[in-house]
């Protein structure tokens, strides 16, 4: 197993007992002094591993246009998610990632498009995109956890 994407999952494990343990209305709450929710910090990680592992490397991810649309980087939380579409993140949560580990595997990340990320560093390939790919989850994570305090 890749290191990163254990880590990943591992962070990924932490986000589904967030989802099991906080009610609908506390997954969709803006606490005033933020711009987003707990459910918006999940499927924004989500998409985001997507779009650095995939999309940069000229690769079609698991994740429906709809949903990158809503959970890229610049978007904010808009309106409250029922319980169908927080089950639905919660089921993709692993799926991707279990499909990047295949992927990556298989070797199927030839090709990666240089991409400098906020932070200032530039990502040259899949293997250094897994690496950011962490940091950012942790950074998410972190709003995760001030939210919480926050409800």
């Amino acid at each position: 197993m890749h290191y990163g994407i254990d880590i990943t999952r591992k962070n990924r494990v932490l986000f589904q007992g967030f989802l099991d343990k906080f009610s609908l209305e506390e997954l969709n709450k803006v606490p005033k002094g933020f711009r987003n929710n707990i459910i918006w910090n999940i499927a924004h990680c989500i998409v985001t591993q997507q779009l650095l592992i995939y999309k940069l490397s000229g690769l079609e991810g698991v994740l429906s246009d709809k949903m990158i649309s809503e959970y890229r980087k610049g978007t904010k939380t808009e309106r409250n998610l029922s319980q169908s579409e927080v089950d639905e993140i919660r089921n993709l949560l692993f799926i991707p990632l279990d499909q990047t580990e295949v992927d990556y595997n298989a070797r199927a990340f030839k090709n990666y498009k240089e991409y400098t990320v906020s932070t200032g560093s530039t990502l040259t390939s899949v293997d250094e995109a897994l690496v950011f790919n962490n940091f950012h989850e942790g950074i998410h994570l972190g709003y995760i956890l001030a939210l919480i305090k926050s409800l």
